[in-house]
């Protein structure tokens, strides 16, 4: 399930060297104004910022106040970025103040995930990457941005972007196509289908879990999703059915459950004769 809303943000407006600031102030990195990082393709900070020539505006050859001693018309190259979206235009920066507006075909996204019934998620336990929406020769897509935290404002270029959603470490992943528009700010939500978890191996129902025990939890169709050792193993899992292997000194117990969206729980392995594994037989083999 993927919830999306489109919202216009407030305009920007950038200026540099040569290039007045709103009012016909002096604009940043202008004699009287203030610095302003370099950016280019290769210098884009990310809040965004002006280049000329490929290299940031503080380190672009500008002459001192004398007139006499500012260069002659000459041609260049403007790059203005914003996060991960960017424009770029040929310039000619001469002794006349100049303005340039360089429109980005940029939006913002946002985003962020529940659980089942609108149930927010601890931010510590959700990451998203963003992708790009086609795939290579391999089937494979570029990674663009890696491990966004939720409600994190992302500033990309317009089009169509995979997004990928995972909570927790193991298998509850949601994937999803978004479009961002040009001066919007787009804000996706998806729905996870999931719950966390918690393992232990007791020796009555309720009692203390044992500790030195080795986990493996498997789907139902035999493949290991996770593995860990001690007392309790938590983890976040995708709804769905599963079985719990504890392994404690020689003997091997086991259990099946399962996973219901929403629905965090203690799932209890009892070490007693009814769920030991027979002698000689080991699941995971």
């Amino acid at each position: 399930m993927l919830m999306v809303s489109v919202a216009a943000p407030a305009r920007a407006q950038m200026s540099g060297p040569g290039m007045p600031g709103p009012g016909g102030m002096p604009g940043p990195g202008m004699p009287g104004g203030g610095a302003l990082p370099g950016v280019g393709p290769q210098f884009a900070p990310p809040g965004g910022g002006v280049s000329i020539g490929g290299r940031p505006l503080e380190s672009a050859p500008i002459r001192g106040d004398n007139t006499d001693e500012a260069p002659l018309a000459a041609p260049g190259v403007g790059h203005a970025a914003s996060g991960r979206a960017g424009a770029t235009r040929r310039i000619t920066v001469g002794r006349e103040p100049l303005h340039e507006d360089l429109v980005l075909d940029a939006g913002g996204l946002k985003l962020d995930a529940v659980l089942s019934g609108g149930v927010r998620i601890p931010p510590n336990k959700l990451k998203f990457s963003i992708y790009e929406a086609q795939v290579d020769s391999h089937g494979e897509r570029a990674l663009i941005i890696p491990n966004v935290s939720p409600n994190t404002v992302v500033r990309l270029n317009a089009g169509t972007y995979h997004v990928v959603s995972t909570y927790g470490a193991v298998n509850a992943v949601i994937r999803a196509d978004i479009r961002v528009e040009a001066g919007k700010l787009t804000e996706a939500t998806v729905e996870h289908r999931a719950a966390q978890l918690t393992m232990k191996l007791v020796r009555e129902e309720g009692g203390e879990a044992i500790a030195d025990t080795s986990w493996s939890i498997l789907t139902d169709s035999g493949d290991i999703v996770r593995e860990s050792v001690g007392a309790f193993a938590s983890m976040v899992l995708a709804e769905g059915d599963y079985t719990a292997i504890a392994k404690n000194r020689d003997h091997i117990y086991q259990r099946a459950f399962t996973v219901v969206a929403g629905h965090n729980q203690d799932v209890e392995v009892l070490a007693q004769e009814s769920s030991e594994v027979d002698n000689g037989v080991d699941p995971l083999d």
